[in-house]
């Protein structure tokens, strides 16, 4: 076989790693949500997560500002609500009302967790220096949260242009690492 051209556009579709999952901010008593697919672990100890969130996005204005958020995980049962946050700002709708989403306190940060979610993680900005070229912001998950009645939950995996895939099998091989 001899390998051909890709377009550019779609590299990421190739190596998009992670869950798509949902980022939550507050700022002065303002709750908002945003769809995110663009992140990925820096380190395990503490837990570090780089993510992209766009000058653009009405979640950065008030991530940049308090320096904190929640990054929450769906299990695919909520696809089409994710995909509807996705699709709409925050600065016109009331996203938790739009999409019934149930906002519960977070221990360390003031933005909520999603009670829907089988995961929440609050997190602590501590890296901003690729934020002006790159949008990637740098968080350090201070407090880990799991529903323990969702006791299986496959994530979705964003493939571009509406497209996603759902976990599925899982296979355990001999590793050394964690």
């Amino acid at each position: 076989m001899q390998p051909e051209p890709y377009p550019l556009e779609k590299v990421y579709q190739l190596i998009e790693p992670g869950p798509v999952v949902l980022l939550t901010t507050a700022d002065d008593g303002q709750n908002n949500v945003m769809t995110m697919s663009w992140h990925m672990m820096v380190e395990f100890t503490p837990p570090m997560i780089a993510c992209v969130v766009s000058a653009g996005d009405h979640s950065y204005e008030a991530l940049h500002k308090t320096g904190e958020c929640v990054i929450a995980i769906p299990s695919v049962e909520m696809a089409e609500a994710v995909v509807g946050i996705g699709n709409c700002s925050g600065r016109e709708t009331d996203k938790f009302a739009t999409f019934n989403l149930t906002p519960a306190p977070a221990r360390n940060v003031c933005a909520p967790l999603i009670t829907q979610c089988f995961a929440n993680l609050e997190c602590q900005v501590r890296d901003t220096r690729m934020v002006k070229d790159y949008n990637i912001f740098v968080l350090e998950v201070v407090h880990a949260w799991r529903d323990p009645m969702q006791k299986t939950p496959r994530t979705i995996h964003h493939c571009g242009y509406g497209n996603f895939t759902v976990d599925g099998e899982v296979i355990t091989l001999k590793s050394d690492m964690p």
